[in-house]
């Protein structure tokens, strides 16, 4: 029995991959071509994007409840942060982010997978952490996206540990370096339920239900790096651990 699940949950796994590699087969050249010819229309295509997270994660069979504690101004951009447990929260925020166009922050390595890669390099800010000036280029390209009335979104903790009993990992400076640096406010949100549903394992996983919840916004308005930056990333790494535990 144990077998047959396992072989069960790898089919699942592969119609989730089918049907997001349709829709980007499908429909990536009304992305593509767009931003090809002007870095503008981002928040034009971006329903397309958008729509592609929110197909994928309920094709898949999950199922969304979100929660707003605090409200979040249709007119202002943010920093947006999360929890990192599985490659569907990327999904998820998609399907959550309808009228705040996000720019993502993510590995470089992404940029290499055929077809996929070259929308990639188009609609994300791609970083090289094993690189300095990689990493040094990141503040000034979501600075330039900000000034295009778009989002960042960025997972601080930089990646999903190898070691599945850490509830939250290290939180890096990359997201609190943007906000500081923009004054843009940072927008906290919490995902549970995919670390158990859709782990990094191709034998586990099941479909469920996916909360969603929007903790806090935070100014960062006339805040510095030197004296806040760390005050910003204890704050946002507890109250997203003390939700998800």
């Amino acid at each position: 029995m144990k077998y047959i699940r396992a072989i069960l949950v790898f089919i699942w796994r592969l119609w989730m991959i089918l049907v997001a590699g349709i829709y980007v087969i499908v429909l990536g050249l009304f992305v593509l071509i767009p931003l090809l010819i002007s870095e503008n229309s981002f928040k034009y295509v971006y329903s397309i994007i958008r729509y592609w997270g929110k197909v994928t994660f309920y094709a898949t069979g999950f199922r969304l409840e979100y929660e707003e504690r605090v409200q979040l101004d249709p007119h202002e951009n943010y920093v947006f942060i999360a929890n990192h447990t599985s490659m569907m929260d990327i999904m998820t925020v998609l399907t959550v982010l309808k009228h705040h166009p996000i720019v993502f922050v993510g590995k470089a390595e992404l940029g290499k997978i055929p077809i996929f890669g070259r929308i990639y390099k188009r609609i994300c800010i791609m970083v090289d952490r094993s690189s300095l000036k990689s990493r040094a280029r990141v503040i000034p390209d979501a600075k330039h996206k900000l000034n295009q009335n778009l989002s960042i979104f960025i997972f601080p903790e930089g990646g999903v540990s190898d070691d599945t009993s850490i509830v939250l990992d290290k939180f890096k400076d990359g997201a609190y370096n943007i906000a500081v640096e923009t004054q843009t406010p940072i927008a906290v949100l919490a995902i549970e339920g995919l670390k158990e549903m859709f782990p990094f394992d191709w034998f586990k996983g099941y479909p469920g239900k996916v909360k969603v919840t929007l903790l806090d916004v935070i100014p960062t308005e006339g805040k510095n790096i030197k004296d806040h930056k760390t005050e910003l990333k204890e704050y946002t790494y507890n109250i997203i651990r003390k939700e998800i535990e």
